[in-house]
This record gives C-alpha cells, sequence and structure tokens, in this order.
C-alpha cells in the first residue's frame, strides 16, 4: 500500500512540474481595448521567455506573440558595450586621420547599429521588480462583434499556462499612454558614456489632450502623474470613473495592497475643483462633475503616496455615461419580476424591470447599459418591504419567518427594529446582504428578548467567498433562541451614519444548510496521461456538515478526478485531476460540481475557479476566475 502511495504521488510529481515553473504574469498594458480595434499590448511577468500562445475567455479577441524581452546579464551587457566602444573609437581614428589601414567601413557602422539597438533594448536592470521582469509584446485584434465588457487574459509557452489577468472590451474611443518601462543604471550609465539622454531629474509628468467620451489607459511610475485637458460646456453631466484596483485586485509586494489611485479636476486657472481617492469603500475612485462654465478643464491622476511601477495600470472612463450609484431592493426572486429604483447620474430611467425568470438563487447583475456593474440578488425565500416608523420596539415591524425584508437605514442615527415570535430552543439564522451588494451600509445586529436583554449581537463577519471584499462589513447571527415569547432584531450603522443609498436585504429563518465551493488554481498545466493536484474549498453555511461529493461535468473524454469527496465536516480537500492519455492544443476550460444531501434533498452547486492572491505580504484572498482553464502538454 506504502508502494503504491509513492507510485501515485511520483505521477502527481511528474504531472504537476511544468505548473510549479508555469510563467506568472503581474500586468497587461493595455488592459483592455475598443470593439473593432487592434493594438499592441504588453505583458508583464516572470518565466515568460517561451511564450508562444495567447488566450481569451469570450469571442472574437485574438492574439499573437510579436516579441519577448528579458534583461540580458551582466557578462553580455558588459561585452556588447566593450565592443561598442572599441567601434567608437575606431570611428573617431578614422574621423581624426588616424585609421591608417584600419578604416572605418559600412560593415562597422552596421555592427555598431546593431549593437546600441541591442544595448537599448534589453539592457540588465537590477532594480527591476522580479514579479515583472520579462514582458512579451501582443498583437491583439478585437473583432466588431466582440462582446464588451471584462474577459480574462492566459498565456502559454513551453513552461505552461500562465495564471489570468483582467482584460476590458469597451465601445468608447480609447487611448493609450506609451508602454512604460522601469530605467536601468546600467543603460544610464552607458547612455552618459556615448552621449546619450537620460531621463530628465524630478517627477516624471505626462499631459495629453482627451475629447469625451473615451476611455483612457495609462501606467503610473514611481512619482507619476498623469494629466489630461478637455474642453467641456455649461451643464454636462460628467462621470469620470477610474479602473485600478479592478483590474488588479491584490499586490502582493505593496501596501496597501493595490494600486491607490487619486483623481482630481482643475478649471484653466489651475484651481482645484474637487478631488477624490475612493467612491465610498471601494477604493477605485468616482467624481461626477457638473460642468459649471463652458471651459477648459484637466483631469489628474496618480497614485494615493505617489508610488508607481509597471503594474499600477488604470482605464480611466470619462464622458456623460450613465452610472448607477444605488438601487432598491437590491434583490428579487427566482421567477418573480421586480421592479427596481436606479439612482445615479445619466441614466435614461430611473426603475428597470429585473426578468427572474430561468433565474438560479444567487448573486447576478442588473442588466441596462451602465458604465459599472450593479449587483443583484436571488432568493426564493418569500419577501417583503421594511415598514416605517419601526425605530424602537414600541414601533417593530412584525415578521413571520422565513422571510427576506428589503429596506434602508435612510437617515444618520437610524435603526430598524423587527419582532418575531419564537419558541423555546428553536434555532434562527439573521443574515445582512449589504456592503456585499455594493450598499455603503457598514451592520450593526443585535438580537434582544421582550425586556431590552441582549442575547446576541454581530457587527462583521467573514465571508470567504467574497473574494474582492477586505472589509467584511456584513452582519450574521445564528443562535437558538432561550424560551417561547416575543423577540426583537435591531439593526443599525456600526459608524450611525444613513441616508437613501443605505439599502439592505436582511434574512431571517431557520437555518438554512448548504454549501459553495471555490477551486484554486484557476489555470493548470499536465502532462497528457498524467495527473496534477488542485485544492477545493467548502464554504459551509448555516451549519452544514454533510460530505460533498465533486465530479466533472461535460468534462471531454479523458478527464477523471481522483479524491473527489470532501469528508464530513472538513472545509478542504486536495483533489487530482487526472488528464486524457493525448495532449490538446488549446486550454480547456472545465466544470466541476459539488454534490451533498441536505434535508433529504440532492443540492449541487457548482465550484467557482479562483486565484489565491496575497494582499500586502500576508493576506490571502480568493479572487474568482471567469473559468478553470486546463492545458494538456
Amino acid at each position: 500500500m506504502r508502494f503504491l502511495r509513492i507510485i501515485i504521488w511520483l505521477q502527481l510529481l511528474a504531472g504537476s512540474v511544468l505548473a510549479q515553473r508555469a510563467p506568472h504574469l503581474s500586468y497587461v498594458y493595455p488592459a483592455g481595448g475598443q470593439v473593432g480595434a487592434s493594438f499592441q499590448a504588453v505583458v508583464g511577468g516572470q518565466t515568460l521567455v517561451t511564450i508562444s500562445n495567447a488566450f481569451f475567455t469570450g469571442e472574437g479577441i485574438e492574439a499573437t506573440v510579436v516579441e519577448i524581452n528579458r534583461p540580458m546579464n551582466q557578462k553580455d551587457f558588459n561585452a556588447l558595450r566593450d565592443r561598442f566602444r572599441e567601434l567608437q573609437e575606431k570611428f573617431q581614428s578614422t574621423w581624426r586621420g588616424n585609421a591608417g589601414t584600419n578604416a572605418w567601413t559600412a560593415a562597422d557602422s552596421a555592427e555598431r547599429d546593431q549593437l546600441r539597438a541591442k544595448l537599448l533594448k534589453n539592457p540588465p536592470n537590477r532594480t527591476a521588480n522580479p514579479a515583472m521582469v520579462d514582458t512579451v509584446t501582443l498583437r491583439i485584434c478585437l473583432a466588431t462583434n466582440a462582446e464588451p465588457g471584462e474577459h480574462e487574459l492566459r498565456l502559454a509557452g513551453q513552461n505552461g499556462l500562465s495564471n489570468p489577468l483582467k482584460f476590458f472590451v469597451g465601445t468608447l474611443p480609447e487611448m493609450s499612454k506609451l508602454a512604460a518601462r522601469s530605467m536601468s543604471p546600467e543603460l544610464e550609465r552607458f547612455l552618459a558614456r556615448i552621449g546619450g539622454h537620460t531621463p530628465a531629474a524630478g517627477t516624471p509628468k505626462y499631459e495629453a489632450r482627451l475629447s469625451l467620451p473615451a476611455i483612457v489607459n495609462g501606467q503610473i511610475m514611481p512619482g507619476g502623474v498623469d494629466r489630461y485637458r478637455f474642453s467641456a460646456s455649461r451643464g454636462q453631466q460628467l462621470v469620470f470613473t477610474v479602473g485600478a484596483r479592478q483590474l488588479i485586485p491584490y499586490l502582493a509586494d505593496a501596501v496597501p495592497g493595490w494600486f491607490e489611485a487619486v483623481l482630481s479636476l482643475y478649471d484653466s486657472q489651475g484651481k482645484e475643483l474637487l478631488t477624490e481617492q475612493r467612491f465610498r469603500f471601494r477604493p477605485d475612485p468616482v467624481v461626477h462633475f457638473e460642468v459649471p462654465s463652458d471651459g477648459e478643464y484637466t483631469l489628474e491622476i496618480h497614485d494615493s503616496i505617489f508610488r508607481g511601477r509597471e503594474d499600477f495600470v488604470y482605464r480611466l472612463t470619462a464622458g456623460e455615461e450613465p452610472f448607477v450609484t444605488a438601487i432598491f431592493p437590491l434583490g428579487g426572486q427566482p421567477g418573480e419580476k421586480t421592479t427596481v429604483d436606479l439612482a445615479g447620474w445619466n441614466l435614461a430611467e430611473k426603475t428597470i424591470l429585473f426578468d427572474g425568470t430561468d433565474r438560479d438563487p444567487g448573486l447576478t447583475t442588473l442588466p441596462g447599459r451602465f458604465i459599472n456593474t450593479v449587483p443583484f440578488a436571488i432568493d426564493e425565500l418569500p419577501a417583503c418591504r421594511e415598514r416605517k416608523p419601526n425605530n424602537s420596539a414600541e414601533t417593530a415591524q412584525a415578521l413571520a419567518m422565513p422571510i427576506i425584508i428589503d429596506g434602508r437605514i435612510s437617515a444618520p442615527g437610524q435603526r430598524a427594529v423587527f419582532k418575531f415570535q419564537g419558541r423555546t430552543g428553536e434555532p434562527i439564522v439573521a443574515e445582512v446582504l449589504a456592503r456585499r451588494l455594493d450598499s455603503p451600509l457598514d451592520s450593526l445586529l443585535r438580537l434582544t428578548d421582550v425586556s431590552g436583554r441582549q442575547l446576541a449581537i454581530n457587527d462583521d463577519f467573514e465571508d470567504k467567498g467574497s473574494g474582492l471584499n477586505t472589509h467584511h462589513a456584513d452582519s450574521y447571527l445564528m443562535t437558538s433562541l432561550p424560551a417561547e415569547g416575543t423577540y426583537f432584531l435591531h439593526l443599525s450603522d456600526t459608524q450611525g451614519r444613513g441616508g437613501p443609498d443605505f439599502a439592505y436585504r436582511l434574512r431571517l429563518s431557520e437555518p438554512r444548510p448548504d454549501f459553495a465551493l471555490r477551486i484554486v488554481p484557476s489555470s493548470l498545466t499536465v502532462r497528457a496521461g498524467r495527473s496534477v493536484p488542485l485544492t477545493v474549498f467548502a464554504l459551509r453555511r448555516d451549519g452544514f456538515t454533510n460530505a460533498i461529493n465533486l465530479v466533472l461535468e461535460g468534462a471531454p473524454d479523458g478527464f477523471a478526478l481522483g479524491n473527489a469527496r470532501i469528508p464530513a465536516g472538513v472545509d478542504k480537500t486536495q483533489l487530482i485531476l487526472k488528464a486524457p492519455p493525448q495532449a490538446i492544443e488549446r486550454p480547456v476550460a472545465l466544470t466541476i460540481a459539488g454534490r451533498a444531501s441536505i434535508a433529504g434533498k440532492s443540492v449541487q452547486h457548482i465550484a467557482v475557479p479562483c486565484e489565491d492572491m496575497m494582499q500586502a505580504f500576508a493576506y490571502h484572498h480568493w479572487v474568482p476566475s471567469q473559468q478553470l482553464a486546463v492545458l494538456v502538454r
């Protein structure tokens, strides 16, 4: 038995050895383009020298590898530099008339030009960040039928398949700065010796003219400040949104762990009109600007503490574009049509009808032409609206379980109080969905009895399935009632804030045991006929403890799973994926599902592929990907 285990793990090692050296991507710039456009993009990362192919999710996006660059080692640089000096001396001797028989030739001129190009192109750079030392230049073509929105880019080569990067397809005109490149000290010294120009000292500045509406692609290098001048007319309702953390959610070796953009607006006299560092709890800023008079204005973007490097990439959307700041209610029911009120800027309608037909419970997004994504929750429990006044035990709104309440903390200092009848020993769950649905509410949830005695309280509950949240501000309570009688739920904002945008969904029910699954990583490389491990995490909800069986859904022939079970009460397992005996040219998108018995019924959920991303040297987050991509070599 022990010998058999050794053989299995040797096969796993052989199958996953490529994945251990797989290429890793840090950024792509620009991180998107306009439908129908063709352009070059630079991808930075590690282990990229063997890259030969680029793959995108979705249709209508094609890319070819144009060039691969890696800084040369110091020995090669010195040899080229010394030969360049010899040619320079030969040229100067000829020019002075001292060359004799060793005169300058056309071949010497061609060799010098080649050497100069090599020395300038890939000089050694001991100050370069190891995570993005290699670069790949792609030629990207977006078809006219390419679907607008978020896609994923992966690169592949002899070392396997890379992790995914976000890539956006837009419909507005786009402009881009030249791709940034960190300066090499060796190159600076070389340029000085040959009489070349070194970069100007001081803070790097960039200015350009902008025609609205547009999307601007940029990178911020150390101390960088980018400015865009534009003309606007009185009364225009302009919206400026920055996608920075939206593109690269977490940086492992930076604090706070992402590019923290600051957006400022100036008039023609240089007077600052407004500045924003974030939009509510989101790090990426959003600015709404009602133009006070016809004239010239300047938009400025930089990092909050003037950091910068190649992966400080942004996409800046500017124009009279529709942006949703809040909705109500935050969710609906499957099979039902829900009228949703919209708040925001440049909205054609103030309401939208969400059709829940053929919709499964879970999180989705509202349809509509908005420049931001608007989350929407679907739950099969009965729902009702909050009835005011309900800010005290005397005016508490009566509820009958199970129920979901859609409401608002509509003014600072306000709270919502609900009452319900309970039995001795009855288990209950009270859960708030607000921050996970882009509401600014930072909820505080308390359970009291009829005498006002506090039985349970919760401020923040960490939802590990919400990988883009760093402040888990929604509340969750699960407890058993001590006696038969009347109980009260008190919902408020932790900081005493409130307003029409502070919406919530409050679930009050008996426990509904359930689970969700996350798979890490979302890109795998495996040799044909071999196996590779990946980790599956079970997010158990409302006390669910049963075992979960894992299965492949609709996979090509030859793929199989081993160790495909998460035991009862266990939160993760190392799954074994076996590849077919033949190589497959392109990555295959696999779907893994989990099945479990809950209250006598078979329940199935699809596992969400994720990347385990580190934030600021310490914190780990499961960032969802669009697909589990497997390359069989």
